[in-house]
């Protein structure tokens, strides 16, 4: 059975994508889902002067509709040379991406599973929201080929969705991240039916779950530059 989860995307049990018509209304949808979603773009385009020069290469992985690279294309405007590259898994957000960026030759958008991505050597990688919907099967050997890539002291900033440490704190979790939804205009039903679709599908760890990838990786300089309940933004440093 389909149940709507807001902004006009129809899903069901266990079946959450983000193909078919979701990439049309997913910026809308995302910025009320997510607290703190455009200050966390804004803090990466910040840091990002940290850490890239003129010949520097840029990874964003789960690059959507590439709204996060513009900001950054936009930040280092007078960097001829930057190569700002967007992965995503989803052909119709690709194309949306696609679009969007059309006017900025600086970024390039691949369809591809991040299990069979090749990285070339980067100054910065972006995982926004991204490494949630990875089997946990795969991902350290994703987080490994990203320290792998990097550049001695480039940054892997990496926002994601976390669980609470024992299940006192995940019950105050999701109350108030039910309580955050409602206050944004989502209904019950739609509440309900976006949990129901992603069993299975968006697999949080907790901080200490995601620091241990990272330090298992070989990242040694690590640190949570924002929270807000139970949404996070890490910052690595090879």
């Amino acid at each position: 059975m389909d149940f709507n989860v807001g902004d006009n995307i129809k899903t069901s049990d266990a079946s959450w994508t983000f193909g078919g018509d979701v990439p049309q209304t997913f910026d809308s949808h995302v910025g009320r889902s997510v607290p703190l979603y455009q200050e966390g773009h804004n803090l990466i385009v910040a840091l990002s002067d940290y850490f890239l020069a003129d010949h520097s290469v840029v990874y964003d992985l789960g690059a959507s509709t590439g709204s996060l690279l513009m900001k950054v294309a936009d930040r280092h405007k007078g960097k001829s040379n930057l190569r700002l590259i967007g992965i995503d898994r989803e052909e119709a957000m690709v194309q949306e991406a696609r679009q969007r960026t059309a006017n900025e030759p600086r970024i390039e958008m691949q369809c591809q599973e991040l299990v069979d991505l090749e990285m070339e050597t980067a100054d910065m990688v972006i995982s926004y929201y991204t490494m949630q919907f990875v089997r946990p099967a795969f991902r350290q050997e994703i987080f490994n080929r990203i320290y792998n890539s990097l550049n001695w002291g480039g940054a892997f900033l990496m926002f994601e969705k976390t669980r609470g440490p024992d299940a006192r704190f995940q019950d105050m979790i999701t109350g108030l991240y039910n309580d955050f939804k409602l206050e944004r205009g989502f209904n019950p039903e739609e509440i309900i039916g976006k949990s129901k679709s992603l069993k299975g599908v968006l697999e949080p760890f907790s901080t200490q779950g995601n620091l241990d990838m990272l330090a298992r990786a070989g990242f040694k300089d690590m640190m949570v530059i924002m929270k807000y309940i139970c949404f996070e933004g890490f910052l690595a440093i090879k």
